[in-house]
């Protein structure tokens, strides 16, 4: 049996025009195709911004952030205990000693000095002294072993005294704690220095709180070491101070502290501060050493007796190295 073969389409395969054909390669499109596309459509201009939160539940509110507007009035925190405040003479920099708590029978603010067995007294540098050598009034930092602030001493006397009579001259001394609250008061009576007037001899009175009197430095004659006697508000020795013979030269200058039957139990070093600080001002550093069960008040009187020590063999006038060598003028 014959295959019969389809007939060939005759002429140009598709016909022109021929429906759901395409045109053939570099032809003109055929009568009603649509133009091919000219490029891509523009991409969108942006999108709409992220939500900024959802609203609240109904009746509640959220917090506002973090550091963003101010806290109510009686919002914010106490000052930390421990710290000095920043208003008023004493000095606001460094950490303070905490303040402990209140003993019986111990004097208001002097229970620090239960804690302690060693003490740091620093004068301050006057750059008005340093640089005119007018006498302005001492200040001093009190600190404990691990460098914390335990009072602030300030000398209160007047500009004539300063000038006129020197390491000499009277003064009232104000020892403050972290709460600026006076707790210690020493007074120094004006009297002449020499050993050859022993019958007006230099001497200190303590008291806390102020007004009452709990010891007393006196200074005792003796024409070759500088001795002082510590009594309690009473007038009875309670403990001896004997110096040098000579209160000077480059290194640390130390003054025992002695009991009653001349047992050493501590000592008052004068420290050496560096050749320029010596030679230039009378911003001394001394160190203070005593059992830690002293009593408080036998503390206090010691620290009172730096006072004295440092005016007494010193303390310079006018910017001038004059501090004296011994009991000897």
């Amino acid at each position: 049996m014959e295959e019969k073969v389809p007939p060939q389409p005759q002429g140009d395969y598709p016909p022109p025009g021929a429906q759901g054909y395409a045109p053939p390669p570099g032809a003109p499109p055929a009568v009603g195709y649509a133009p091919p596309p000219q490029g891509y459509a523009a991409p969108p201009q942006g999108y709409a911004p992220p939500p900024q939160g959802y609203a609240p539940p109904p009746g509640q509110a959220y917090a506002p952030p973090p550091g963003q507007g101010y806290a109510p009035p009686g919002a914010y925190a106490p000052p930390q205990v421990g710290y000095a405040p920043q208003v008023g003479g004493v000095p606001a920099g460094g950490q303070w000693m905490a303040a402990p708590a209140a003993i019986p029978g111990c004097p208001q603010g002097l229970e620090y000095l239960t804690q302690v067995n060693q003490l740091l007294i620093q004068q301050k540098v006057e750059l008005l002294e340093a640089f005119t050598g007018f006498e302005t009034a001492n200040k001093y930092q009190i600190k404990n072993t691990l460098g914390q602030n335990v009072y602030f001493a300030a000398e209160d006397s007047d500009c004539c005294t300063r000038q006129c009579c020197g390491p000499l001259r009277a003064f009232d001394m104000k020892i403050l704690d972290n709460n600026q609250q006076e707790v210690m008061h020493l007074e120094r009576p004006f009297r002449c220095a020499s050993c050859w007037t022993p019958c007006c001899l230099q001497e200190l009175v303590v008291s806390s709180p102020p007004g009452t009197v709990i010891g007393y430095v006196k200074q005792r004659w003796s024409p070759i070491y500088p001795i002082f006697d510590i009594e309690d508000g009473n007038g009875d020795l309670i403990l001896k101070i004997e110096g040098p013979c000579c209160a000077i030269g480059c290194g640390d200058v130390e003054f025992m502290v002695k009991s009653k039957d001349d047992t050493e139990i501590g000592k008052i070093s004068k420290q050496w501060s560096g050749l320029a600080k010596e030679m230039f001002t009378d911003a001394d550093n001394f160190g203070i050493q005593f059992p830690m069960d002293l009593d408080v008040k036998a503390k206090a009187c010691l620290v009172g007796a730096v006072f004295l020590i440092d005016f007494m063999f010193f303390e310079s006038t006018n910017n001038q190295n004059n501090q004296r060598t011994g009991v000897w003028q």
